[in-house]
């Protein structure tokens, strides 16, 4: 299998189906989430709809270098989520994610292998191998506060 097929399959693991790491992904535990629940506040923690809008926010930024596009993305914006005070907007932004997801592996999977080795829009970035692994690494770390949030919030 090439480097992007195996990538693609790790990225759609912790996003939308897998459970091989740490035997969930976020679209099971964002499932059974009310629009309530993703904005209750815990102590100094992020919401889950933060941690949510967070992580698409990247995948987003990502696919518009995929798609020939500038690295338009920063961190200081990438918690900047709009009100969410509605079950339908809650939904409207888990679809965005699962949506985004699944267009990012797609547009992974249609890769050259080679391109993995090369800069990543700048040669500071790293290569775009560095790039996808560290977006499902970051995936992995915040799905595993959105599952310790849920279980404060639901236990």
């Amino acid at each position: 299998m090439s480097t992007t097929l195996q990538l693609a399959k790790r990225f759609r693991e912790v996003l939308l189906d897998g459970l091989w790491i740490a035997n969930t992904n976020f679209k099971d535990q964002l499932s059974a989430i009310s629009w309530e629940q993703a904005t209750t506040k815990i102590g100094s923690l992020n919401t889950i709809a933060m941690l949510t809008f967070h992580i698409d926010y990247y995948i987003a930024g990502l696919i518009n270098v995929f798609e020939g596009g500038d690295l338009e993305i920063r961190d200081k914006y990438s918690f900047d989520l709009p009100p969410v005070e509605s079950q339908e907007q809650w939904e409207t932004l888990v679809n965005k994610l699962f949506s985004d997801a699944e267009k990012f592996a797609s547009l992974l999977e249609q890769m050259p292998d080679a391109k993995m080795n090369e800069s990543f829009v700048d040669e500071k970035y790293g290569t775009y191998l560095r790039n996808i692994d560290g977006m499902i690494e970051h995936c992995y770390y915040h799905l595993g506060q959105i599952t310790l949030i849920k279980k404060l919030l639901i236990n």
